[in-house]
């Protein structure tokens, strides 16, 4: 691809969007970036980028900006634009960022995608394969952003790739030599308008891949597993529930990986990341360590000591015999399903934030079962409350600091106080992780008043 004095646009600034103007601009392009938010919100990286060339167009979108380019490159996240759509009909090249980074990296990529997941087994993958001593980097989503890696990428290295179906969205050559299609669920309804979108996005990541190519898909997800008639690469399964021909399997109380012969991996007790989920996480990322060579010795030290990421089912801290835990990364109905089934006693349980076209419904049988009571917050708060009215006692709170007061005040000893929002963070935060660390913050303040610490 031929990106010298090419005007090209870049939608959506943040992280990735400042990598793919320095990118571009490595390779002698005309860069415009195009952004929603206005000049004064956009930081130092854009005054950096102005000051080498970039042209900017802020506080909303142009059509003839879309229509004026000769290539688009979408920054992660940015949802479906009229404008882009139109520049799309006119001939104009509308690209994911992934899509770009494609065209010009070296290495192989293993893409992992799913509803619930992705950051975890990502992560473990990447030091799977990282700690048998392969050149291997954390790429996508989590870590860096793929067109990083463009200009410095080999023949040998391996690039670990979290892949959200907004990437996925707008690729059309992308292919990975390793997929992990983890599980799917109702989710971004907001963003893809129905699901049968959203299914189409992520499907692409194992319907592009060819023969001489691996697909991890998981057993127990009919919509996953479905995908194995339509792939034309070597299909590995993962399974929590039965033993399957070729992958990965749990067989009393073992995980196995089964290829030519049955290899046992580990104790399932040996993992030390909470939750029947993960244990699907922890097999799918086995099996990419499975499919690059790594003993099964090696992958079972790394497995042994790790102990997850921030902000997904992180212990906080225990007040007076009250577990707080921060699943702020929880923000599917799903994921606070699986979040809620890790634990063996009863949940005080904060729901809310942005609504992402979400069918809460889908909480009543777990909180029935697990929850003392439900604090809601945030703009999706109505919503839920209509959606699960009569399974718990609901009260609605104002801010975090409140939050962690009554969830507190509600809990008796032994319990949890779980957030697990099954929502994103937008209408209060920037981001998942800037609610977690608020929701820690405010429990370390409460136990300092609490308990003087």
């Amino acid at each position: 691809m031929e990106l010298k004095d090419k005007k090209v646009l870049v939608v959506g600034l943040a992280r990735t969007g400042e990598a793919l103007c320095r990118f571009l601009l490595r390779r002698g392009a005309r860069v415009r970036v195009t952004e929603k938010k206005t000049w004064e919100a956009l930081g130092r990286g854009a005054v950096l980028l102005r000051d080498r060339g970039v042209e900017f167009e802020t506080g909303g979108h142009k059509l003839q900006t879309f229509l004026g380019a000769d290539l688009v490159v979408l920054s992660p996240g940015v949802p479906p634009l009229s404008e882009s759509g139109a520049a799309a009909e006119k001939g104009v090249p509308v690209i994911s960022e992934i899509e770009l980074a494609y065209a010009f990296l070296k290495g192989r990529i293993v893409g992992i995608t799913g509803s619930n997941g992705k950051s975890t087994t990502t992560t473990l993958a990447h030091r799977i394969l990282e700690d048998s001593g392969l050149k291997a980097f954390a790429a996508g989503n989590i870590g860096t952003p793929l067109i990083s890696f463009a200009d410095r990428s080999r023949d040998d290295d391996i690039y670990v790739t979290e892949i959200s179906s907004f990437q996925l969205d707008a690729v059309r050559d992308f292919k990975v030599a390793v997929s992990a299609f983890l599980n799917i669920s109702l989710n971004h309804l907001d963003w893809h308008r129905s699901f049968e979108n959203y299914y189409e996005a992520k499907k692409k990541l194992v319907l592009a891949q060819v023969k001489g190519d691996a697909a991890i898909l998981n057993r127990d997800d009919a919509a996953v597993w479905a995908l194995r008639s339509e792939a034309r690469s070597k299909v590995y399964a993962f399974s929590r529930r039965r033993k399957v021909a070729k992958g990965c399997f749990l067989q009393d109380g073992r995980i196995v990986i089964r290829d030519r012969a049955e290899t046992p991996l580990m104790k399932a007790s040996e993992v030390r990341l909470p939750g029947l989920h993960n244990l699907e996480n922890v097999m799918a990322a086995a099996l990419v360590g499975h499919l690059f060579g790594v003993p099964p010795g090696r992958m079972r030290a790394t497995i042994k000591g790790f102990k997850g990421l921030e902000h997904r089912l992180e212990n906080v801290l225990t007040i007076k015999g009250v577990l707080f835990v921060n699943d702020s990364k929880a923000t599917t109905v799903d994921a606070t399903i699986k979040a809620l089934e890790s634990f063996d006693r009863k949940i005080v349980l904060i729901l809310g934030g942005k609504d992402k076209g979400s069918d809460f419904t889908l909480l009543r049988r777990s909180l029935e079962k697990k929850v003392r009571k439900v604090l809601l917050i945030g703009q999706a708060t109505e919503k839920i409350r209509s959606a699960i009215q009569g399974t718990a006692p609901l009260e609605t709170t104002a801010s975090f600091k409140e939050l962690v007061r009554k969830g507190f005040e509600a809990a008796s000893p032994g319990d949890v106080v779980l957030l697990a929002p099954a929502c994103t963070s937008w209408d209060m935060f920037n981001n998942f992780e800037e609610r977690g660390r608020t929701f820690k913050r405010e429990v370390k303040n409460l136990a300092r008043k609490v308990e003087g610490r």
